[in-house]
This record gives structure tokens, C-alpha cells and sequence, in this order.
């Protein structure tokens, strides 16, 4: 199975590229199958990783990170992949 975590930020307004940073420097205990950053406007940050795993395994999270960086708490949501299609399909 695989399971994808979620963890998204909102930066303190023209802080973004702080936060990206760092986001980009955090190591996790493990080896993910894949780690993405996506970023979006409002000054948030986005990180998924996939792992292979059940869902309720105990899995590496983004820690959060300095209450000066963020404007608000962060969120973290673990899905569970369900289908994959492959492009043009």
C-alpha cells in the first residue's frame, strides 16, 4: 500500500522563501518513495511524501517549524493511494 503525507505551511507574509528554505533542509528518519514541495500563493508551502507502508504505520513527519516563520498552525493530513492512472490514460 502506499501512503501519501501531507503537511502544508503558511508563511508569516513575505517570509515564503524562509520557509521554502526551510522546508528544503528538513531530513526525515527514513527513505520515502518520493518527497515533493509545491508552492502556492498566500505565501504557502507544500510537501507530500509517499511511502510504502500501511496506513496506521507509524511514518516520518515534518517537523513544525519556527512559530516566527508560520501564520498559522500547520496541517498534515495521510492518505492512502486508492488508484493510479497512468498520463494519457
Amino acid at each position: 500500500m502506499t501512503v501519501a503525507l501531507m503537511w502544508e505551511a503558511r508563511a508569516v507574509p513575505g517570509r515564503d522563501a524562509e520557509l521554502l528554505e526551510w522546508v528544503r533542509e528538513q531530513w526525515l528518519d527514513g527513505e520515502p518513495l518520493r518527497r515533493e514541495i509545491f508552492g502556492a500563493r498566500e505565501d504557502r508551502v507544500l510537501v507530500i511524501t509517499w511511502w510504502d507502508a500501511p496506513f496506521e504505520a507509524e511514518l516520518p513527519e515534518f517537523p513544525d517549524p519556527a512559530p516566527e516563520l508560520v501564520a498559522r498552525p500547520v496541517h498534515r493530513w495521510r492518505f492512502e493511494s486508492l488508484e493510479v492512472q497512468p498520463a494519457g490514460a
